[in-house]
């Protein structure tokens, strides 16, 4: 993994805008610490093309394995990339791909010569790559299905276009006219002499683009156990040393204990006859670290356990912050941060996690209020895409922000099309209910179940029958609180009331968003021109234990409340839920937020918010489509409709009209 970022078409002085370019990526080099290349091509018109890569090297370390990249000596086709390709040597031979390059994304180049821009289709990896065509003048830039690798897209005033791995490269260029995400499963074209390029959906199955599909077909569980196996052992690819994290959970857990049962059956992997190293973190006597603690000891791996104090993780929000460029995600990404450090200070380089489970397979604690199967898979379906604004997003940037990689079996593509083609009736928690075993049906039962293998077991059945506990809860409750009472004590009760005024576009219903939003605004709004363009990269809406917004419809008590993402928000579901105070939704009644007097549903369209910007300059535009969305339809990741415009001055959104729901 690395970081990227691309110019093409700029104008003015080469000399000056060599160095424009080179310090703007500069503020991505956490991304790729190992080294730095910038090519530079000028045209006939004056017009240029700057593509720069910062390089972590995962795979093919050294001189064979680095970027930019091209297809031969004429340099006609040129490309930088940021992710891995698991099947490259597959494709290598497929396609007679000869080259002295090693990097697995040097296929990326070869494949469009030979396919054109729907190759992307036969990646199977995490990626974001840029493209120049240099003998046609065609550009091409793509984004893998879930969007784990991040990636912004920006349009020049002069007509250049701008692609880079995070959004801090581009908040504050004066001649970037907007930015906006790049959107997951999605590939961007411009053919010479288009002015304007356009975004074709390539991930496009059915359960992404159908909002009525309820799919009707029995998982078998040998299948999605080997299914969930083979992505695992395809992401141990790597030449250098890498860990596992480990929380204790049933994700982790079984992620660390595939690793470590089929470590030696993976191809090119780094030390195959090494043990498994893995890592927890957590406030001394957290949850986590008891439960990672069993696990290693069962699975025999290397453990290292890292504590921190509620005041180290104060310490942190800013940066924070700066690195997830949202505000969202905050309470996980602190001690993933952290953890982060430790791991880097190890020697590794990557690790493996267990994002995706709880969103394919119904993990959260509030999936026990599902009214209905259906409405279980149109949840895990609302969420799943939404990832990379949340989970996928804080563990990408939480991790490269010390130049680690991590990647997430789990969401692969062929785990993510199985599970989300599986008869949601299997995944319903029905906690009064045992199966033939005497195991409830809790939470994500279908992947325990798919390995509960007692002859050659995964996991100690305590584990793989635990109940979830989401990660910022695990790593301590005192951090949660902890946070929380910062913020009681940073924010008066003064300004909290006149949040309103303070934050026209969606207030924060509580102190610790109120302060979450200052610190966002300070990085990346205040005296920005583009301002508005960082907040239509934010999701809105209130969540339940981590839900959208609409599945606070399912309890009129959540609908009552503040929302918290805490799973101890779930009462009579959580162990400690009876102890949790989830505020009642009072105060601010008497204010005009663009969502907050919505029904969930309706304001669920606030937090689908993909970085519209739908032609209008100075404005947040969010636009999803009714019914099912063809293929390279631009309705991205949310199911509301809605359009939502402000304008920002100095510190405050000033709404400049309402929303309107369609």
């Amino acid at each position: 993994m690395c970081g990227i970022f691309a110019v093409l078409g700029l104008t003015g002085d080469p000399l000056h805008n060599r160095k424009r370019v080179y310090g703007l990526s500069k503020r991505i080099r956490h991304r790729g610490p190992d080294s730095y290349k910038m090519d530079v091509s000028i045209k006939e018109d004056g017009k240029q093309t700057y593509m720069v890569h910062k390089r972590l090297s995962i795979v093919a370390p050294g001189p064979s394995g680095e970027q930019p990249l091209y297809t031969d000596a004429s340099h006609d086709t040129t490309f930088i990339a940021n992710g891995e390709i698991y099947n490259h040597e597959h494709l290598r031979e497929k396609y007679n791909i000869v080259s002295e390059n090693k990097s697995d994304c040097q296929v990326i180049g070869h494949l469009y010569e030979q396919n054109g821009p729907e190759f992307i289709r036969e990646l199977d990896g995490m990626f974001a790559f840029v493209i120049e065509d240099r003998k046609t003048g065609t550009i091409m830039a793509g984004r893998d299905h879930m969007g784990k690798i991040p990636c912004y897209i920006a349009y020049g005033k002069d007509g250049s276009v701008w692609f880079s791995s995070e959004m801090k490269t581009l908040i504050d260029d004066p001649g970037i006219a907007k930015y906006e995400i790049f959107p997951p499963g999605h590939y961007y074209i411009r053919e010479k002499g288009e002015t304007e390029g356009k975004m074709v959906r390539w991930y496009d199955p059915k359960w992404v683009t159908d909002v009525e599909y309820i799919p009707d077909r029995k998982a078998d569980y040998t299948e999605l156990r080997e299914t969930v196996v083979d992505a695992v052992k395809n992401r141990l690819m790597a030449d250098v040393p890498y860990a596992v994290l480990l929380s204790g959970g049933l994700d982790s857990s079984l992620i660390t204990s595939i690793a470590v049962r089929h470590k030696k059956e993976s191809k090119n992997t780094f030390g195959a006859d090494e043990p498994v190293h893995s890592f927890s973190i957590g406030i001394k006597g957290a949850p986590d670290l008891v439960a990672a603690r069993k696990v290693a000891d069962a699975l025999g791996t290397v453990h290292h356990e890292i504590h921190f104090t509620p005041e180290e993780a104060l310490d942190a929000l800013p940066d924070i912050v700066w690195h997830l460029e949202t505000f969202e995600q905050v309470r996980a990404s602190v001690p993933m941060y952290l953890l982060s450090r430790a791991i880097k200070s190890y020697g590794f380089k990557m690790v493996l996690s267990g994002e995706g489970a709880d969103e394919l397979f119904g993990g959260y604690l509030y999936f026990h209020k599902a009214p209905s199967a259906a409405e279980f898979h149109k949840e895990c379906a609302r969420k799943t895409p939404r990832l990379h604004q949340w989970d996928v997003l804080r563990a990408n940037k939480s991790t490269m922000a010390w130049g680690i990689e991590v990647r997430t079996p789990l969401l692969s593509q062929q785990v993510c099309d199985y599970a989300m083609n599986t008869d949601p009736e299997q995944k319903m928690i029905r906690m009064n209910e045992t199966d033939e075993d005497g195991h409830p049906f809790l939470e994500k039962y279908l992947l325990r179940k798919a390995f509960d293998t007692p002859d050659q077991p995964y996991l100690p059945d305590e584990v793989l029958w635990r109940q979830k506990e989401q990660f910022s809860d695990g790593v301590g409750y005192d951090w949660v609180d902890g946070l929380q009472d910062y913020a009681d004590k940073m924010v008066s009760d003064e300004q909290f009331a006149n949040r309103a005024q303070r934050f026209p576009l969606n207030p924060p219903t509580t102190k610790e968003y109120y302060l979450l939003r200052e610190i966002f605004e300070e990085h990346f709004v205040t005296g920005m021109e583009n301002g508005d363009c960082a907040y239509a990269t934010c999701p809105f809406g209130k969540s339940i234990a981590c839900s959208t917004p609409e599945a606070v419809a399912w309890d009129p008590e959540w609908e009552k409340s503040v929302g918290d993402i805490s799973g101890r928000a779930v009462k009579n579901v959580h162990v400690a839920g009876d102890k949790f105070d989830l505020k009642k939704d009072g105060a601010g009644k008497d204010t005009k937020s663009s969502a907050k007097e919505k029904k969930p549903a309706e304001a669920a369209s606030v937090m689908a918010i993909i970085g519209g910007h739908a032609g209008v300059r100075g404005s947040v535009a969010v636009k999803a489509a009714k019914g099912p969305v063809k293929s390279g339809a631009r309705a991205l990741g949310g199911r509301g409709r809605a359009a939502v415009k402000s304008r920002f001055v100095g510190l405050r959104a000033v709404k400049a009209s309402a929303v309107a729901f369609a």
